[in-house]
């Protein structure tokens, strides 16, 4: 086993590369921090909560040498709706098409059937390379990451997996994060810069608005309403009659609950917590757009939409 704790040199001719890499794992092993950790800057909603991730969001890396282009999937799942079907399948279609796949394991939990069953799938897959990555080392002691390590090790080998590597990593202390794009590169191939240099996602800015108001959203009601909150950004349109120097964007956004019981959750008393996700929110996407917001927010009853193919296709899934 083969466990990689430092840097490869390049070679003075290195060939340029490009290519795209996804992040899989059970929801909430530290994918969509990963991303971001690795890009720089905030392009995946992250969230305490499993399954946050619903669009397939793309961090891109850029090197002199190469670009990484990351593929943020939703976390694998047995699924218990429509949603989750769907969801899965967005998961496999990308696996298939990507040029490497990093398996997320977080240090501080014991191998579990989720990550078997993701491991499974992935056996199934065999033309991608695959690295196994250790996240959240920052969490544990040495003692327990080596044991980890091993566990990763074994469970490449009883499943047939040859992992091309096994690399712990902290997003969050930012330690190995370099060397992890270091290793995904020689993954890819050869060719040319496929975006533009300044470019650090594909995703269209009105889906990352909606995930960012999402995430501020979620933030306050974690346990009583886990994923029953979509966001759909009707418009942004920048406000007539501004000065040049002085321009304001004007955002209206839908947040769809599934029931009404839930409206009073999401306002709050006195609409107080609406205001804070509010709040919250346009500092991010005003970080993220670099230009001030006036942000509009409703809330609106979609019943049931997780189970509902029309609704679902209405909230863009």
């Amino acid at each position: 086993m083969s466990v990689r704790t430092q840097s490869s040199e390049q070679p003075a001719d290195a060939v340029h590369r490009a290519g795209f890499a996804c992040f899989v794992g059970r929801p909430n092993a530290g994918k969509s921090t990963l991303t971001n950790a690795l890009v720089g800057q905030k392009v995946a909603i992250t969230s305490n909560r499993p399954q946050t991730t619903r669009h397939t969001v793309r961090g891109i890396v850029h090197r002199p040498d190469a670009q990484l282009i990351l593929v943020d999937t939703p976390g694998l799942h047995k699924p218990r709706t429509l949603l989750g079907e769907r969801l899965n399948d967005v998961v496999r279609t990308t696996w298939a098409e990507v040029d490497a796949i990093g398996f997320c394991l977080p240090a501080d939990q014991k191998i579990g059937p989720g990550d078997r069953f993701i491991a499974k799938e992935l056996a199934g897959i065999k033309k991608t390379p695959k690295v196994a990555i250790v996240t959240k080392t920052d969490l544990v002691d040495s003692k327990a990451l080596a044991e980890q390590l091993i566990a990763v090790d074994q469970l490449g080998k009883e499943l047939g997996i040859t992992w091309a590597e096994i690399i712990p990593v902290s997003a969050t202390a930012n330690k190995q994060v370099d060397l992890l794009a270091d290793l995904l590169i020689p993954l890819l191939p050869e060719g040319p810069a496929l975006y533009p240099e300044g470019d650090l996602t594909d995703e269209p800015e009105q889906v990352m608005v909606a995930e960012l108001i999402r995430e501020a959203a979620l933030e306050g009601v974690r346990d009583e309403l886990p994923h029953s909150i979509a966001v759909v950004v009707e418009e942004m349109l920048p406000r007539e009659d501004r000065p040049a120097d002085k321009p304001l964007l004007d955002i209206h956004a839908n947040l769809f609950i599934e029931r009404p019981s839930q409206k009073g959750i999401v306002i709050g008393p006195k609409g107080k917590r609406l205001k804070e996700v509010g709040i919250k929110s346009r500092r991010q996407i005003e970080a993220l757009l670099g230009t001030p917001v006036f942000l509009d927010l409703h809330v609106k009853v979609a019943k049931d939409w997780q189970r509902d193919p029309k609704q679902l296709r209405r909230l863009g899934f």
